[in-house]
């Protein structure tokens, strides 16, 4: 195990449960606002969640960013993709000047994007965090080395780190990599233990053929190198990509920072995953934000336990679903923080009936 692996297992061993006395305390709040009791549903959940994650019931969702992690896929080779890498560059760069999907809902919902070059196939305008440009062809040899998956996650959490010290309060995860999706139907397929014909979709629009072909690829590229479920640094470095372990990281350094950090669709979700199988409680700081069209996207938030808040059909990426949500929980935090109480309305408070 070198230095890396070292200081990545030390900080997975750092990262704390929440707080759920103030989890409590944000409930008793919700019960005692003059409206019936948990009609807000998951809006109160949200907050509840929030407040057991940042240690108080004064929950905070002012201060958000996305966190765009973007990379090439050395798979694309094997023609499982609609379109060439160049798109990613081109793409990724566009989230500087607002014409992505997801910069223009950022800029609408308040929310801040932070797009990170961390494994793009040329050089790009973004902030540089490169490990490589692009992974290999899982198909011939392995996406990386068991060192690049670990800096990939070193670097998101870094980047958790960073916007923790600079006084947000809640982030989000999203990609940019032209062949992700293949990556991830690679990975949840290993950790899942499913078949990837039923983890694998058409992605940005491919044929039925060639979903036949992207399935025939993954299903090869895991028999060839065999990455072990129980090793989830293994199966990153075999199938995966620089922007999965990267927003694993995100996930990861939420955890460990006491962040709220929400989950985008299935790339997102994929990352996630990596990040519970690496270190457990770090689910208990993710918020589920969609349900993606793509197949698997269900699947993955069984296996956290975890509720998406809204089913709006997405299936774009970037981050598109988790910004979505950024107005919802601001609602939610407003109702919680402004509604006055049945003491100070002189009602009758509901009780809990069993």
């Amino acid at each position: 195990m070198n230095e890396n692996e070292k200081q990545l297992n030390e900080m997975i061993r750092m990262v704390t449960p929440p707080d759920f006395t103030f989890a409590k305390k944000a409930q008793d709040r919700w019960n005692s606002i003059a409206h019936p009791l948990h009609s807000l549903g998951k809006l109160e959940d949200l907050v509840i969640r929030a407040a057991g994650i940042q240690g108080s019931d004064h929950v905070h969702f002012e201060r958000k960013c996305l966190i765009v992690l973007c990379a090439d896929n050395g798979v694309v080779e094997e023609g499982v993709t609609q379109t060439g890498q160049e798109v990613t560059a081109a793409v990724a760069e566009n989230f500087l000047s607002c014409r992505t999907s997801a910069a223009i809902l950022c800029k609408k919902a308040g929310a801040d994007i932070l797009p990170v070059d961390i494994g793009v196939a040329r050089d790009t305008a973004l902030r540089k965090m490169k490990i490589a440009y692009g992974t290999k062809n899982m198909a011939k040899e392995p996406a990386m080395t068991r060192d690049e998956a670990v800096r990939s996650i070193l670097t998101g959490i870094r980047l958790a780190g960073e916007k923790k010290a600079e006084g947000y309060h809640v982030l989000a995860t999203g990609e940019m990599g032209i062949g992700n999706t293949t990556t991830s139907s690679a990975v949840s397929s290993v950790l899942l233990g499913k078949d990837p014909e039923v983890m694998t979709g058409k992605g940005a629009g491919l044929t039925s053929e060639g979903l036949i072909r992207k399935t025939s690829v993954i299903r090869a590229s895991i028999a060839l190198h065999r990455p072990d479920p129980e090793d989830p640094i293994d199966v990153l470095s075999k199938v995966g990509g620089f922007d999965i372990g990267g927003m694993a990281g995100v996930f990861i350094g939420g955890a460990l920072h006491h962040m709220p950090v929400v989950i985008d669709g299935f790339i997102s979700g994929t990352a996630a995953l990596l990040a519970a199988r690496l270190c457990p409680e770090a689910r208990n700081y993710m918020i589920a934000s969609h349900v993606s069209k793509e197949p698997a996207a269900r699947m993955i938030l069984e296996a956290l336990d975890l509720s998406a808040h809204l089913t709006c059909d997405m299936c774009l990426g970037e981050g598109s679903g988790a910004v979505v949500l950024f107005p919802v929980m601001d609602m939610a935090l407003e109702v919680y923080r402004r509604m006055s109480t049945f003491e100070e309305e002189d009602i009758t408070a509901y009780e809990e009936l069993k």
